[in-house]
């Protein structure tokens, strides 16, 4: 049913993550699917690398820990912008193209107020894209 799942992360929020990602393995196990984990980081230096190579060998660390955990392939796709803040949904879209994604699962966390304004990553994505998405609260 599936074959591509893409997995966005926010790395310096890992901690979080941990229902989203094994949603992730078990999906891709059941599917024999691959995960595309993917990030968006600055081109400046931040707290995940002074450079946009720390960035990417820091996600890969972390896409290598969960092809050990899960038992699947899993791919790091580091993505750069000038302004994260405000390019991650528009980074993210281009992602789901590029990675061929059928599927898309995120983490989220419960709405707030702000939600009812703004859209959160995870609503964004699940409004916009072309293919499936699974949000994970």
């Amino acid at each position: 049913m599936f074959s591509k799942i893409m997995v966005p992360v926010d790395l310096v929020h890992k901690d979080t993550l941990s229902k989203a990602l094994d949603v992730a393995g078990d999906m891709a196990k059941r599917h024999g699917a691959s995960i595309d984990v993917v990030s968006v980081g600055g081109e400046l230096p931040g707290q995940l690398g002074h450079t946009p190579q720390e960035f990417g060998d820091r996600l890969q660390g972390f896409a290598d820990e969960l092809r050990d955990k899960y038992g699947v392939t899993v791919k790091a796709d580091p993505l750069m912008a000038h302004d994260p803040a405000v390019e991650t949904n528009s980074e993210l879209m281009k992602a789901i193209e590029k990675t061929g994604a059928d599927l898309v699962i995120m983490a989220s966390h419960k709405p707030g107020f702000l939600e009812h304004i703004f859209s959160s990553h995870g609503g964004y994505i699940a409004q916009h894209a072309q293919c499936s998405v699974f949000v994970v609260r």
